[in-house]
């Protein structure tokens, strides 16, 4: 479940810092900005619905699915297909944050 939480977290946050960045660097209305905040609110409300007893490892785990959502999205949305080094770098960082996320704790 909480894989799902990462990605739905992820899409929301890339979506509403895409619309900033359309916004901005790609002159478009600032109507973009309405819901990329609405995506932005999203996304912390589905991150603070990850099942870990501290928001700081919630955070350094989600980071890792982070870095494979954003590279999906330039290959899907931006039409930049990532390169092997792209690829290995965010099977590391989800090999992490797996590690981070999923290893039992002791008391």
């Amino acid at each position: 479940m909480n894989y799902i939480l990462y990605i739905a977290a992820a899409l929301a946050e890339i979506a509403g810092c895409f619309s900033v960045w359309a916004w901005w660097r790609l002159e478009k209305s600032p109507l973009w900005l309405a819901p990329g905040l609405v995506s932005l609110i999203l996304f912390a409300w589905l991150l603070a619905l990850v099942d870990t007893a501290a928001a700081g490892r919630a955070y350094a785990a989600y980071g890792g699915i982070y870095i494979a959502a954003s590279l999906t999205w330039l290959w899907l949305v931006e039409g930049v297909r990532p390169d092997r080094w792209d690829l290995a770098g965010a099977a590391l960082c989800i090999a992490g944050a797996s590690i981070i996320l999923l290893v039992p704790r002791g008391a």
